[in-house]
């Protein structure tokens, strides 16, 4: 029989779905999610938190900063994270099916509040469309926790309030969907107002209004919630920063559009 101490590829992927969800200072063995995938799998609340850190080992924006994570386990996470990088779609869907199946739930039940309405969809139809809703709830899951739960303009701090904004839409680049970089988290009428182009970022993360919506500066709403944010920046997020390719995209393919 194979050791007790030897992770399957089924609790590797677990992890690895809990070390996205998690900001770098939650990977100890007293955090409650830690502690709940623990009592899920088997497994110590230390031996969670230990694989939580060889993912950080794997994750290029903790090399980038000189930040190595615990290496010693790090072979067995490193496929884990490539697949990730390959196609973030189909593993983030499997690491979900997993967690629900451990939970001894049923997709359609632990999802209900948003599948609930699929019932007359059928066959293909519905299978994609349970997929995409899945993942674009862990999307918004990674998204705010990399932002702490707060909007990165705003500071609003209610997760009601709150949207996991994508930079390149989710409609153009569908290998980019899931891609922590290309998200942010904003207040509904900040990410009404990004979508639209009618606010933009650059590269340093500074806030840009567009010259449409400038055209409404005598409005008291202007001044309310657009004068004050021009020319500020981002709140910095907890591990993953904006991509500097999609912040371009944006600026040339949508907010250049309100600038005319």
């Amino acid at each position: 029989m194979p050791s007790k101490n030897l992770w399957n590829r089924e609790e590797l992927i677990l992890a690895f779905n809990l070390y996205l969800k998690l900001p770098f200072g939650k990977l100890n063995r007293t955090t409650k999610e830690v502690i709940q995938l623990a009592n899920l799998i088997g497994r110590t609340p230390s031996s969670i938190a230990f694989r939580l850190t060889n993912f950080a080992a794997c994750d290029p924006y903790h090399l980038a900063r000189g930040v190595k994570g615990m290496v010693g386990g790090k072979k067995q996470c490193q496929p884990i994270w490539d697949e990730f990088s390959i196609n973030r779609e189909a593993l983030i869907f499997e690491s979900e099916r997993i967690l629900a199946g451990r939970e001894n739930l049923k997709l359609e039940s632990k999802f209900y509040s948003i599948l609930s309405d699929l019932n007359d969809l059928k066959g293909e139809d519905k299978v994609r469309e349970v997929k995409a809703r899945i993942n674009q709830n862990f999307f918004r899951q990674l998204v705010l926790s990399n932002y702490n739960n707060t909007c990165a303009i705003s500071g609003i701090d209610i997760p009601e309030l709150l949207v996991s904004s994508h930079i390149v839409p989710w409609s153009v680049n569908e290998g980019e969907r899931l891609n922590p970089e290309n998200g942010i988290c904003l207040s509904s009428l900040y990410d009404r107002a990004f979508d639209k182009g009618l606010i933009g970022i650059n590269e340093n993360l500074t806030i840009l209004i567009s010259t449409e919506l400038k055209r409404h500066s005598k409005n008291t709403y202007y001044n309310k919630f657009f004068d004050e944010i021009e020319n500020t920046n981002l709140r910095v997020p907890q591990k993953y920063y904006p991509n500097k390719d999609f912040i371009q995209y944006h600026l040339d393919e949508i907010f250049a559009k309100r600038n005319v």
